[in-house]
């Protein structure tokens, strides 16, 4: 009686140690491991480690504030940035007053209509889309990370001696937050110069393994600083604006109605999901905010992109959207694993080119999506510098 007692007792015992016997097998160990997943990403875990921002802001960092929010706005776009760029390279002619025409007939988000005014600008976003997108998911999923980040690169390369005022740019600081904060604006109003400098030197001696993205290939003689081509009249075409007091970019309300030929009062930022095309976000925080995560419509048109580019899609940019898998991979490689200075272009492709790999351009899905999508812009509110983030 007392032994059968014994084993029931026993048994009870072993039956209820059971779950945490099982952690202690290696099936166990990563069951609970799984478990704890969770529970560690909802502390906050961000999308993009300070490393990343700074490799990925290093080559713009140093660009004028109004050019700078304007990639950054335009970037989030990264297909239309595409078709902007093939558009401004079968039309080199069309400038001033016809350009502004020209883009009122288009149906690209106003930020990339404005960087047809750059067309240097334009033709680097382009082409190394790998770089494109991620800037635009960074800005997407932290603006006060991204302008923070441009903040302490302006200081470092102002501590080595490499930002100050010259004929083409004025470079001045001021206090916001309690904090000084570097300004940068074109010696010019209506005249922008596109500054040129190694992203790996500027800022001293680069602080990370592996080089920052550069803007050009690992051969290109750098000039010591900063040198700047021939300035490009832009006129009002570029109405961006980075408010640096509250960590944001917004819009300079004139300048953007005059352009676009708009009568808007809202000068905060407001992203328009329907002109991102199907290209996937980084950041599931943002993509659950424009309801793009994983749905079936974003993986119908991630379907068709690729279909077009595999039919042929036609154009430079088709050919460089369409061989990105296989030039990513290797790419990537060189940049990230041997040092050196890296290259946006050939070497910053990474993994495949993200969300729009192998797509084309063009096509009358392509044209439809971005017609419902529109411009992007609300109403209400202020312009200026002191202003919130854009329309």
């Amino acid at each position: 009686m007392q032994k059968r007692l014994l084993r029931q007792v026993t048994v009870a015992l072993l039956f209820a140690a059971a779950p945490a016997l099982a952690q202690l097998t290696p099936q166990g160990e990563a069951k609970q491991a799984a478990s704890a997943a969770p529970a560690a990403g909802a502390e906050g875990a961000k999308t993009f480690s300070q490393q990343d921002l700074d490799t990925i802001l290093a080559p713009i960092a140093l660009y004028p504030d109004a050019l700078l929010a304007q990639i950054l706005m335009a970037a989030t776009y990264p297909l239309e940035i595409v078709e902007a760029d093939r558009w401004a390279k079968a039309n080199p002619g069309v400038k001033d007053q016809a350009l502004q025409e020209a883009m009122e007939k288009q149906t690209w988000d106003p930020s990339v209509k404005a960087l047809t005014s750059v067309p240097k600008v334009l033709a680097q976003m382009s082409e190394k889309l790998d770089w494109t997108q991620k800037l635009g998911d960074a800005f997407l999923a932290d603006q006060k990370d991204i302008m923070v980040t441009v903040q302490a690169l302006r200081a470092k390369a102002a501590a080595s001696g490499n930002l100050k005022s010259s004929p083409e740019m004025a470079v001045k600081t001021e206090q916001a937050e309690g904090k000084t904060v570097y300004v940068i604006e074109s010696a010019k109003p209506e005249v922008v110069y596109v500054p040129t400098y190694n992203p790996a030197t500027v800022y001293g001696s680069w602080w990370y393994p592996y080089p920052p993205y550069s803007m050009y290939p690992p051969a290109y003689a750098y000039p010591p600083g900063l040198a700047f081509a021939t300035g490009v009249v832009v006129g009002a075409a570029i109405w961006g604006n980075c408010n640096w007091g509250g960590n944001n970019v917004n819009v300079n309300v004139n300048k953007y109605n005059n352009f676009n030929k708009t009568n808007i009062q809202n000068s905060n930022f407001q992203h328009n999901a329907a002109n991102r095309k199907g290209v996937a976000y980084k950041d599931q925080g943002v993509a659950n905010k424009y309801n793009r995560g994983t749905s079936a419509q974003t993986s119908q048109a991630r379907s068709q992109y690729q279909g077009r580019a595999e039919g042929g899609g036609g154009g430079r940019g088709g050919d460089n959207m369409s061989g990105m898998g296989s030039r990513g991979s290797a790419s990537a490689s060189q940049q990230r694993g041997g040092g050196g200075a890296s290259q946006m272009g050939a070497s910053s492709r990474g993994g495949g080119g993200g969300g729009f790999q192998g797509a084309g351009g063009g096509g009358a899905s392509t044209r439809q999506a971005s017609a419902r999508g529109g411009a992007s812009r609300g109403g209400g509110g202020g312009g200026g510098r002191g202003g919130g983030g854009r329309r």
